[in-house]
């Protein structure tokens, strides 16, 4: 089993409810929700954060980009916010790149 939850819930190996699946995506609810909707969504290949991406990841990462808003709409949220984080400064815990996407109530701004 690798060390990676997420390569793990890719595999099979772990269980998620899943919300979302294509050939190169996955979305999950997050065991720790800081919203009323909290999804994860990741790409099925192991990508550790946003610094290692290469130019190859470009077409990922734009199916991934166009497919959130499609991943929010299907679970009834009209507005949302995204987030990644990068790098253990950056608040990454799982080192997978992941999208968090919140909603279902209305969010503080920031300013």
């Amino acid at each position: 089993m690798s060390d990676c939850v997420f390569c793990n819930i890719v595999s099979g190996q772990l269980p998620a409810q899943k919300v979302y699946e294509d050939d190169q995506l996955l979305a999950f609810p997050s065991i720790d929700p800081k919203a009323e909707t909290h999804l994860l969504v990741i790409p099925k290949r192991h990508i550790e954060n946003l610094n290692s991406l290469t130019a190859e990841d470009a077409g990922l990462m734009a199916h991934l980009l166009l497919t959130l808003p499609e991943i929010a709409a299907a679970n009834g949220l009209p507005g949302f916010r995204t987030i990644t984080n990068t790098g253990k400064e950056g608040g990454q815990e799982v080192f997978h790149m992941h999208f968090h996407i919140l909603g279902g109530q209305t969010l503080p701004g920031f300013n």
